[in-house]
Order: C-alpha cells, then structure tokens, then sequence
C-alpha cells in the first residue's frame, strides 16, 4: 500500500521500520524539532532522524490543519495514513484524504487508557496487561472504531523503560496485521464503550510528586511507571530526591506517620506510608548519577524520624 506515516517519539519508530519491509512509505510527517539542552540546538525527533538515514522525505507543519499542509497531502494521495504516537489530532480534511482513512496505533486495550501517557498510566494504576489497539482516527481523542488489538505482560518487575519496548515492537507488528486485513477486507470496525473509557493525561513533573498518604505498593507502581523520566520523586531537606527503586519493607512499621524515616538498613532508608512502609533502594540526588540507596547513604546522612515531603 502507497502510506505517509505520522509519528514523532522513538516508540514510532518502530512502526515506522515495520512499514518499510512491507508498504510503500510515500513520506513522514513528524512534529518540528525542539531546542534541547543548554545550547537549546535543535534536535530532531527520533522519527525525523530515522526517516531521513531511509531517504524518506520528511514534512514538519507545526499545525496540521495548515492548508498548504493538507493540499500537500492531497497531492500525494496516500491510501492510508498510518499514525503511531504523532502528537497532533488531525483534522476532518484530513481523514477523509486516504482511500482506507487513517489508522492509528494506540498504546492500550481501549477505551481504557485514552490520551497522551497510556503505558505509564497503565503501570501506575497497577495493570498486570496492556497492550495495543490499532483504530480508524475520528474527530474526538482516541474514539474512533477499533480494529485490532493485541496483549502485553505488565510484570512486577517491569518499568516504563522495558514496557515501552515491548509495546512498540507489539505496535509494529500489530499494524503490518491490520494493514494487511485492511487489504484483504477481512478486519472488522468495532465500536467503543465510551462509558467504559478512562483517561490517561500527558505525564508533568508533578505527577511524579510521591504521596506518602498512599499505599507502598501505589507508590512503587508510580516509581516504576516514570522510571526513568521524568521520574517519581520527594523533598528531604529543601532537596529533591528522585526514587527510581522500592520495596515493601518486611516487618512491622507502624510508628511515625506517612512520609517519616523510620528507619536505615543495609539496603537502604524505610518510609513510613499510608499502607505498610517502603525501603527506598535506588535514587538520584539532584545534580548527581542515579544510584543504588546503600551507596548514597554511604556519602550522604539521611536521619532516622526525617520527613520527607
């Protein structure tokens, strides 16, 4: 199939890749570059630079219901317009272009997860399974009929790091298989369940501001759904600590109220929360390498009875 292919982050990429082997990539579209780092140098994004090592042209609008943009794609008469992680919600002028409409790669078993920051989401509320939903693109955000859908383990042990791997490499897959449905007339336009569907909003620092008042477990959940960016964090002593590991401390504490110290170990410092207590194992102080807490607490003095905040 003849396809232009939106999309921005690094998880795109992969779809990108995918669609290569199989299809005829008539362009990319991908967000501007953004200044980055203290020279504020424009980057390009991960989508950008891959499709440009392809040879692939590469079109940038800052707004996508730009005119000339959507006579631009007119002009190049895609059959579909595969989406994966683009960043801007495309207008009705332009989801009527393509003879098979617009097909995007959503990052969760839909409608639960809608909006910018599913995966992260889907670890911090404690999901067991995620995966990915290809879907044809409407007007509204990730409300349009659903195509295929296809799981993806949520292991204790997971982070947003290695469940965004599994994910886009599921993504690719996934959207080879619709297309190739698309093409055999065999796929099935399925409706959502709005009333079943939850939101899933773009990730700030100060969602990962730890509340104490919590669970242990709803607080390593948020430690591993931000790891590593932007990552979970408290205040000790007017300084931000940013805490990457954690487990349920063994034992009995039920002195000392949520966010106090209550105690040192050899693997780390034990937080007192709402539910149970949490043994910090992995942090980064400001302006330092992340690190295992031992070796932190071997240079640095984190006092018994401190509260974090």
């Amino acid at each position: 199939m003849k396809v232009v292919f939106m999309g921005t982050p690094e998880f795109a990429v992969y779809s990108l890749k995918a669609l290569l082997t199989q299809h005829e990539v008539l362009a990319v579209v991908t967000q501007p570059d953004k200044p980055r780092g203290r020279g504020k140098k424009l980057v390009p994004t991960p989508v950008k630079a891959y499709a440009l090592e392809q040879g692939l042209k590469v079109y940038q609008p800052e707004k996508v219901n730009d005119p000339a943009f959507v006579s631009l794609l007119e002009e190049l008469n895609p059959e579909v317009i595969a989406v994966t992680a683009f960043g801007q919600i495309l207008p009705e002028g332009i989801l009527n272009i393509p003879k098979y409409g617009c097909i995007n790669v959503h990052g969760s078993l839909l409608p639960k997860y809608r909006g910018a920051a599913p995966m992260q989401w889907s670890i911090m509320e404690g999901e067991t399974v995620t995966g990915i939903t290809t879907m044809f693109m409407a007007k509204g955000m990730d409300t349009g009929d659903m195509l295929l859908k296809t799981e993806v383990e949520i292991t204790p042990e997971d982070t947003f790091a290695s469940v965004h791997d599994k994910m886009a490499e599921a993504g690719a897959v996934l959207l080879l298989d619709t297309l190739a449905a698309m093409q055999a007339g065999t796929v099935e336009r399925v409706p959502q369940n709005h009333e079943a569907a939850t939101y899933a909003p773009m990730i700030t620092k100060e969602t990962g501001h730890i509340d104490w008042k919590k669970s242990a477990e709803e607080i390593i959940n948020l430690m591993r759904g931000l790891d590593p960016a932007p990552g979970a964090y408290s205040i000790y002593v007017d300084t931000p600590l940013k805490l990457f590991r954690g487990t349920k401390a063994e034992g009995l504490y039920h002195q000392g109220q949520p966010g106090e110290v209550v105690d040192i170990t050899k693997k780390g410092f034990v937080v007192k929360c709402g539910d149970g207590a949490l043994t910090i194992t992995e942090l980064q102080a400001t302006g330092k390498k992340r690190m295992s807490a031992d070796a932190y607490l071997r240079g640095h003095a984190i006092k018994q009875g401190v509260l974090l905040q």
